[in-house]
């Protein structure tokens, strides 16, 4: 099924409401230079068509844990595929991403060993 907007600019609140964000992230992501943005002869912004999947990738990207700055630094097979896992460019962040969310892992599983640990000796059950 075509999006009904097919082949036109998209107002903010358009792509808002097609990529199921607030109209506040996409002028925060517009602002980052995320998104390919112009004015109207209105003077109001409009989107092109492919910002519902690059707001649609930033989203999912930053569920990731990665900052807009990084995401900024992508390169396009990352930020205007929909659903894109890696690309050459991307797969050494996305290691050092991963490692660095297992060494918070593993700090946050000591931290919570100790505080049962803590509970414990005092008597209560954890």
């Amino acid at each position: 099924m075509q999006h009904p907007h097919a082949g036109t600019a998209l107002k903010i609140g358009e792509l808002a409401a097609a990529s199921g964000v607030s109209v506040r992230a996409i002028r925060h992501y517009d602002a980052h230079g995320l998104l390919a943005s112009a004015r109207g002869g209105n003077g109001y912004r409009v989107f092109p068509q492919a910002a519902i999947t690059q707001v649609r990738q930033i989203q999912r990207l930053i569920g990731a844990g990665f900052s807009l700055q990084e995401i900024r630094s992508f390169p396009d097979c990352m930020r205007l595929i929909e659903g894109a896992q890696a690309c050459p460019e991307t797969s050494q962040l996305q290691r050092q991403r991963l490692a660095t969310l297992d060494r918070q892992i593993a700090d946050l599983e000591r931290r919570r060993a100790r505080l049962r640990s803590m509970l414990v000796e005092a008597g209560e059950t954890a």
